[in-house]
């Protein structure tokens, strides 16, 4: 007869519902009758020991987690920006929080052991700043001109200057092939804090999406202001019922990207079609809506021009939409995918990973925690490292 686990019955349901499963969901990773693992749960019986390892990994908790005496105390939760009609967080979301707010902890606490200055800007604003003024800012400091990026790809250009100031920067689309981030849930989060930033991107959405994301939660650190953010996008800029944090740095991010001088200097042929908007909106990564929304705030064209220019932005979209899916889905057929160690290196962050990398090979931390801090072998470290530094 398999040994039985002697774990904690009510460490276990917390396990689970921290992990926002139900008992129907949480069975099926035995497999286990919802009923069998109530009872667990209940200390009425026990799992085997092999049982309670494949609940830990199910609920991603540490297998030894399972014995204490009661639950321990976990993360504060981060404070939900959503709007209210916002649902619950799923699975998914609870676990890419976690796992960043993990890696947070590691970083700030290795920062602090080996004697790293505060950051200067964490905190340099507030809400009632001006949004210009936090926007210049933040582009001074990264050292960003949106005028002239150098990459030829405005996204990657603020992540890496982001990451070059000390904000560590990662984004994925999922945790695993069935456990998916849907952006309609969150598109965002950011811990705000003067040794260790973090910043989580929502990769589902598209790149121009992505990189207003990325500003509005720059802004995040720049007030000193950790959450969950949803509904990111030029649209939120001035309406909707949204927390006033989320308002503010919708604000700063669209003045960021597009800031007044810039759009004062362009020419007023520029407005006139919808052609000429889609070529400099793409070439400064934003969306032709984004563009639209902010020459409409700064009174570049009038309602009556809006709404005749969107219209043709929407056709210009799916018609964008249906071609960008072609060539993914070409793209993914030759080559069958991009590279799992891509896809970790970004979910980790490039810069997490290279610091993780670093400790471990000056010896301040072992194979066994550098592995775990990047859920990657030990032995495939250098796959991962090619993409790190990419």
């Amino acid at each position: 007869m398999p040994d039985k686990a002697n774990i904690t019955p009510s460490v276990l349901k917390w396990a689970r519902a921290t992990a926002h499963m139900n008992l129907e969901t949480a069975a099926k990773s035995i497999p286990v009758s919802p009923e069998k693992l109530a009872q667990w749960e209940s200390g009425a019986s026990k799992p085997t020991i092999r049982q309670a390892e494949v609940l830990a990994k199910t609920y991603k908790r540490p297998f030894a987690l399972l014995f204490l005496p009661k639950p321990p105390l976990d993360f504060t939760p981060l404070q939900d920006f959503r709007r209210k009609v916002a649902g619950p967080l799923s699975t998914s979301s609870v676990f890419i929080i976690r796992e960043i707010r993990q890696r947070q902890a590691w970083t700030k606490a290795f920062y602090e052991e080996n004697g790293e200055a505060a950051l200067p800007f964490v905190g340099r604003f507030t809400i009632r700043s001006s949004p210009a003024t936090v926007a210049n800012d933040i582009l001074t400091e990264l050292n960003i001109d949106p005028e002239s990026y150098h990459q030829g790809s405005p996204i990657r250009e603020w992540i890496e200057k982001a990451e070059t100031r000390g904000i560590f920067v990662s984004k994925a689309s999922s945790i695993h092939s069935r456990l998916k981030l849907d952006s309609d849930e969150f598109q965002a989060f950011a811990i705000a804090d003067a040794y260790a930033p973090f910043i989580f991107i929502n990769s589902e959405d598209w790149d121009t999406a992505q990189l207003f994301s990325l500003v509005h939660e720059l802004t995040h650190i720049w007030i000193n202001q950790s959450g969950i953010s949803g509904d990111i996008s030029f649209e939120g800029v001035e309406h909707g019922q949204q927390h006033p944090v989320e308002i503010f740095c919708n604000q700063v991010a669209a003045n960021a990207l597009l800031p007044e001088q810039f759009m004062n200097r362009l020419p007023a042929a520029t407005f006139g079609s919808i052609k000429n908007i889609y070529t400099i909106a793409r070439r400064y990564g934003v969306s032709s809506f984004a563009f639209l929304i902010r020459s409409l705030d700064l009174k570049k064209i009038s309602h009556v021009q809006y709404r005749q220019l969107k219209a043709d932005a929407d056709k210009a979209y799916l018609d964008h939409l249906h071609k960008e899916e072609e060539k993914r889905y070409r793209q993914e057929r030759k080559d069958g995918g991009p590279s799992p160690f891509l896809l970790r290196a970004n979910r980790n962050g490039h810069l997490f990973t290279r610091l993780v990398m670093d400790a471990y090979r000056n010896g301040f931390i072992q194979p066994t925690e550098a592995s775990n801090l990047l859920n990657t072998p030990v032995n495939s470290f250098s796959k991962l490292e090619a993409f790190a530094y990419r």
